[in-house]
Formats: C-alpha cells, structure tokens, sequence
C-alpha cells in the first residue's frame, strides 16, 4: 500500500487552488524526524543535526510523475546555494527500494537521499501530496510548503530560498 494513492494525488492537486489546505503549518517548527540515508551503508539521518542550516525538504516516489521533473530543480538547487547553507535532502517513501534505485539509474540525484521506510517521518509532516517540498529556517521553523511540482514556480522558492539564506 502507497502512502498516496495516485487517484487521491490527483484529486489533492486538482483542489489546491481552491482549498490551500497545508498539513504542516508555516511558522510551526518541523518535526524531529529519524531518517536513514539512501545508501548501502543506512547512515542514520536526524533533522535537528541540520539546524543552522537552511533546509529542502522534499518527500518523492518512484511512482510520482512529477518527481521525475523536480529531480533536476533539486540538483540545481544544492549546485547553486550548498555552499551559502542549503541542505538538499529528499525522503524516499517506496515500499521496495529497489524501485527508488531505479528511479535514481533515470534521473540521478546529486543531494541528499534519505528513505522514510516506516513513513513516520511522512506522517509528523502529515503528507498530503506527493512531492511535497518544506523550506525549513535555520532555526528549524518551517517558512515555506510547496505541494507538487510545476517548472513555472521554481523562480518564486528559488526567492524564498535565497531570502532565508540571506537571514542570520
């Protein structure tokens, strides 16, 4: 069983205009969330270690269209401001990896790759979309939800990427 189904992905985005409905907050503080690297090695992965740092977060499937489309937004991401404080990092939340890792063959990925294998991470943020992206201050406050994925809207985050970076 998928976290999100794709009938009810559709559904979400179809409304979104209409309703704006966020699971989490803007203003509140993110959830500490226990990850593990998307690697052979499992590296354990936390949250909090990241404070000072301003964070993408985003949650993708290998399933999810639009994930495909985003991959190269993210890659440009961590290549244009790593080194000014952002920290990349995607939750993978397939059920058999394997179908992750055939995703990366298609669309490499050159941030940070976590899995949320018993989706609790997913499920503090209260996922509702798949992608869902955070931009989390460096204080650990999310400023920003960003439900799906369209090239047109990547110039406005692109501003709020660089206005959190800007913030001390």
């Amino acid at each position: 069983m998928k976290l999100i189904p794709s009938f009810s992905l559709s559904c979400i985005l179809c409304f979104l205009p209409i309703t704006q409905a966020f699971s989490i907050e803007v203003s509140a503080l993110a959830p500490v969330c226990e990850l593990s690297e998307l690697s052979p090695e499992k590296t354990s992965l936390n949250l909090k270690q990241y404070k000072g740092k301003v964070v993408y977060l985003d949650f993708w499937a290998s399933w999810c269209g639009p994930c495909l489309k985003s991959f190269p937004y993210m890659n440009k991401l961590e290549r244009d401001f790593k080194n000014e404080g952002l920290q990349v990092i995607a939750v993978n939340l397939d059920e058999d990896i394997n179908e992750a890792y055939e995703f990366l063959e298609k669309v490499p990925a050159n941030f940070l790759l976590a899995q949320d294998k018993q989706q609790k991470c997913a499920k503090a943020f209260e996922l509702q979309a798949m992608p869902t992206s955070y931009l989390i201050d460096r204080q650990g406050v999310v400023r920003h939800v960003h439900l799906g994925f369209r090239s047109g809207e990547v110039g406005d985050l692109q501003e709020k990427i660089k206005q959190l970076l800007a913030e001390q």
